[in-house]
């Protein structure tokens, strides 16, 4: 372990001296927006701090929860960012289309970047045949969280398919367990732990080639690959004895408190899928767990056994505004693995994207085990909401989530989300 940190910080210090000759005197500044705050704020703090000292560069931080209304007004008033933590791809491509970001591939060296980065996270950054943003860091979705001394105890096994997984839940429901946690509150975006459901049992049954045309609206939200997607997930969110609570749990329930229920004594619930990031709220609601031991996850099975098991996941993105020396040399600095393993090992949630990562930087086996997977993985696929326009992704999916497990008709939520999604993609908008 020791030979492994001293490495880590061998190339933190070496992919910091690299961009030191930048600075070209102490007052100069980089400003950055970013919608991280709490332990987020802090760990990227330090992700700047490490920059600073090598280079000079004075970087000052503005978090905002609501980044997008925000950086639009700065945009408009002609004194925006010079970088900017950027909500998801499609955003990306809006800011790329209107002409305000930085075309990376005049920042970076690509040929190091296409040794460092998979052709996929390359893809997700790219618009009309240019790199618009860089990733730092992602959120494996496709896990599902058990207490393990609890499967143990009750004679539980790990489904490896979706007829297993069936099974257990029978078996659960026999025995009296209540099998699933679900949390679809979160204030003004609730509902979104609901498509990220909805979205892995899509790529598990329709697959991916069909994924990416349910996401760029090729086929209806009425098509019947999309229904049967949403009734898979109803057959568990909307039965009360697959889940704690029943739909009115559900529906009221924090995703950060979601998994809670695994970890009382007796279990009100056995299992509970939600991205790596949960592994914070565990710990900081149960901070006497230890991970692998008290806690573990694994992927959800495959539905559709031609699909396979894709990874559904999201990350963290960074665009360029202003292309100043300063902001040049911090990219370069973010897309390197040390800046990468500074972040995530301050934020311990989180998964790297540079391939030549240490893997001793990850504060558990468990989360080694999820970055293996993630590298991996044959078929990864980002969040579908997430590039979806804005009045889809985050507006009409969302609330039809909620409206579906609140009981209303699946046909009719389907069609209402669709006459949404014909106004929003007709329209040309790319986030709203």
């Amino acid at each position: 372990m020791k030979k492994g940190l001293t490495l880590v910080l061998t190339l933190v210090l070496v992919s910091v001296m690299a961009f030191a000759s930048t600075a070209l005197a102490a007052d100069k500044t980089l400003t950055i927006m970013g919608v991280w705050g709490g332990h987020e704020r802090d760990a990227f703090e330090k992700v700047i701090e490490t920059f600073e000292t090598a280079t000079g560069i004075d970087v000052q931080f503005e978090g905002t929860r609501d980044l997008p209304t925000l950086l639009t007004t700065r945009l408009e008033a002609g004194n925006p960012p010079d970088i900017v933590a950027l909500p998801n791809p499609g955003n990306m491509k809006e800011l790329a289309a209107e002409g305000h970001l930085v075309d990376l591939r005049k920042v970076l060296d690509m040929d190091t970047l296409r040794e460092d980065y998979g052709q996929t996270w390359i893809d997700l950054g790219s618009y009309n045949d240019g790199l618009y943003g860089i990733f730092i860091s992602a959120d494996v979705k496709s896990l599902v969280w058990y207490n393990p001394k609890q499967f143990e105890a009750k004679g539980y096994d790990i489904p490896k398919t979706w007829d297993e997984m069936e099974r257990l839940m029978n078996n659960m429901v026999a025995k009296g367990d209540i099998p699933w946690s679900i949390g679809l509150e979160s204030g003004a975006a609730s509902g979104w732990p609901g498509t990220d459901w909805i979205e892995d049992i899509m790529l598990r049954t329709a697959g991916p080639e069909v994924y990416d045309q349910w996401v760029n609206h090729d086929i209806p939200w009425t098509d019947e690959r999309v229904k049967k997607a949403f009734e898979i997930f109803g057959k568990i969110a909307r039965n009360p004895k697959f889940t704690w609570g029943g739909p009115t749990a559900v529906l009221a329930t924090n995703f950060g408190d979601a998994a809670n229920p695994l970890f009382t004594n007796p279990p009100q619930a056995y299992m509970h899928r939600q991205a790596s990031f949960i592994t914070g709220f565990i710990t900081d609601n149960n901070p006497d767990l230890v991970a692998g031991k008290d806690y573990n996850c694994f992927i959800l099975p495959p539905i559709n056994e031609e699909v396979g098991t894709p990874v559904l996941g999201a990350a963290d993105m960074m665009g360029m505004i202003n292309d100043t020396p300063e902001a040049r040399a911090f990219m370069r600095y973010l897309a390197s693995p040390g800046a990468q393993m500074v972040w995530i090992g301050a934020v311990g949630s989180k998964i790297g994207i540079n391939k030549r990562i240490d893997l001793n930087v990850y504060s558990s086996e468990l989360m080694k085990n999820i970055a293996k997977g993630l590298r991996e993985a044959d078929v990864f696929r980002f969040d579908g909401s997430d590039l979806m326009p804005k009045a889809v992704g985050s507006g009409a999916f969302w609330q039809g989530v909620m409206d579906y497990v609140g009981g209303q008709d699946l046909d009719s939520v389907l069609e209402h989300i669709e006459s949404v999604a014909d106004d929003a993609y007709d329209s040309g908008k790319t986030t709203d």
